[in-house]
């Protein structure tokens, strides 16, 4: 759920206060000021859609010359637009410094992502085409209150799916048995939908049969566990564990100033864009009264899913969650005690809407303790004396739902100095629909009529690293057994035996900034 933070005057927007640190993400005065700015200065009409706005991060050296109590950096605002009227990408700089703007570029040949106004509306406009209801009372379906239907990027099936040919998404439709029921569970199989989105209209539809609906509704649910006279429609809920509680009596061991995060020897400032979602900025490692840089950016810059079903439901299926949607706006809004357990502090997400107002999306950022077992021990076998060190772990996280998938995006920083990056798939799986009897041969079957397409997910991390400095390289360590007979250089005189190995070390890249 989001909240639209109404701003006045653009002009007045920003207010006297400058972010502390060039990072701190764009706040929502600034995000209504740049639109208003690039609306004035373009002279742009209701047609203008603005797509993305967030922080055009300064230059890397000048971010790390950069001292607290010295002057600002000059703020610059990022804006991806599509202007509908033209049926063009544009990308903006815009200075909220210098109140004006820096670039405008028109971007040929590519268009922007999906945005959130034309996600919203591909559900009724779908429900709104003749061709598609008579599709869809073949299938003895007359409430299409009940329709599900997600827009799906369009993918490249042609020629006519050219970037510069026309906007368009491939939606899909699921049917709920009942108002609330869970519709994944019953796809429409066969049925594919053209939707051009600047006409807002459908173009095409294609039927390629009728496939009855799997039987079973799938639902999880509570109100649909039981049915009428109170009997269990399904297997219970578990119930075999009791409640465990995880208290900080002293509080956590972070502080938080701003997005500025400090934990153990750890620091580092909390980003998060509209494309990207969560951001790590400047991660550094205290060791012994010197902080050294370890990573200057981290995120993930894209995710990208191809399906391996060639039926005409799911041969499309081709998406890039980033580049086509952005993680960033579809963002949940993190609940305590079910998302994020213990001491928690939160940081909101701010995004913008298609007319360049700001939104917030609460707590769209979770962050907290965790204990992570041990992390050493060692036990004198004569004397009998025993030392653990347990291990704990700081977790910065999100959860985005993109349609039926959710995604959740998880770092850990340890108390050993250890950086790990974690990815948890959950929520529903894109389902397909069989005939009764059938086994699918491009994906797995999950119940009666029911299957799950073969498909992959990829996942692309950006990091941009900074170990002790701006030079770095990859380096590939590879475990290789030593050649019988071969000499190398020992303390011990002698030839190696069959058992023994050495390692190579190879560059695999290099990053110098």
């Amino acid at each position: 759920m989001t909240t639209t933070t109404a701003v006045g005057d653009p002009a007045e927007a920003i207010g006297p206060a400058r972010p502390a640190h060039p990072l701190e993400p764009l706040s929502a005065p600034e995000i209504a000021a740049a639109a208003g700015l690039l609306r004035e200065a373009r002279g742009l009409t209701e047609t203008a859609r603005f797509v993305f706005v967030t922080l055009h991060e300064p230059p890397k050296p000048a971010v790390l010359a950069w001292q607290p109590g010295e002057p600002p950096l000059p703020r610059e605002a990022f804006v991806l637009l599509y202007e509908r009227g033209e049926r063009r990408t544009y990308e903006a700089v815009v200075s909220l410094t210098a109140r004006e703007v820096v670039s405008w570029q028109h971007i040929e040949g590519v268009q922007p992502p999906i945005m959130d106004e034309e996600f919203n509306a591909c559900e009724d406009i779908v429900r709104a085409d003749p061709r598609w209801q008579e599709a869809m009372r073949r299938r003895g379906v007359e409430d299409f209150s009940l329709t599900m239907v997600d827009p799906w990027a369009a993918s490249w099936t042609g020629s006519q799916d050219a970037p510069t040919a026309r906007r368009i998404a491939r939606p899909l439709t699921w049917v709920r048995s009942a108002p609330g029921e869970h519709g994944y569970a019953r796809p429409v199989e066969g049925l594919v939908v053209v939707v051009d989105l600047d006409e807002r209209r459908v173009v095409e539809v294609e039927d390629h049969g009728v496939v009855p609906f799997p039987p079973r509704p799938g639902n999880y649910e509570p109100e649909f566990q039981f049915e009428p006279d109170n009997v269990p429609a399904f297997p219970a809920y578990r119930d075999d564990v009791r409640p465990i509680e995880i208290t900080q009596p002293e509080g956590p061991s972070f502080s938080v100033e701003g997005h500025e995060v400090r934990w153990q020897k750890w620091r580092l400032r909390i980003g998060f864009t509209p494309r990207e979602g969560l951001v790590l900025h400047q991660v550094g490692y205290d060791d012994r009264g010197t902080l050294r840089p370890v990573l200057y950016r981290a995120s993930l810059s894209e995710m990208y899913v191809p399906y391996g079903d060639p039926a005409p439901t799911h041969r499309f299926k081709n998406v890039f969650d980033q580049g086509e949607y952005g993680v960033g706006w579809l963002a949940n809004s993190l609940t305590l005690g079910c998302d994020c357990v213990g001491h928690i502090q939160y940081f909101d997400g701010v995004v913008n809407d298609q007319d360049g107002a700001p939104v917030t999306i609460p707590n769209a950022v979770c962050m907290h303790e965790e204990d992570a077992g041990i992390a050493w021990k060692h036990t004198d076998f004569r004397t009998g004396a025993v030392q653990v060190r347990r291990r704990r772990r700081l977790v910065i996280s999100m959860i985005a739902t993109v349609g039926n998938y959710e995604y959740g995006y998880f770092w850990y920083l340890y108390n050993d100095g250890t950086i790990e990056y974690e990815v948890k798939l959950t929520g529903v799986i894109s389902t397909g629909a069989l005939p009764p009897g059938e086994k699918p041969r491009h994906g797995t079957l999950v119940a009666p009529g029911l299957y799950g397409p073969h498909h992959q997910h990829f996942f692309c991390v950006r990091l941009d690293m900074s170990v002790d400095g701006p030079e770095n390289t990859v380096v590939e360590i590879d475990s290789v057994a030593t050649r019988r007979g071969r000499r190398i250089r020992t303390t011990t005189p002698g030839r190696p035996g069959g058992t023994s190995w050495h390692t190579s070390r190879r560059p695999s890249g290099r990053s110098i900034r």
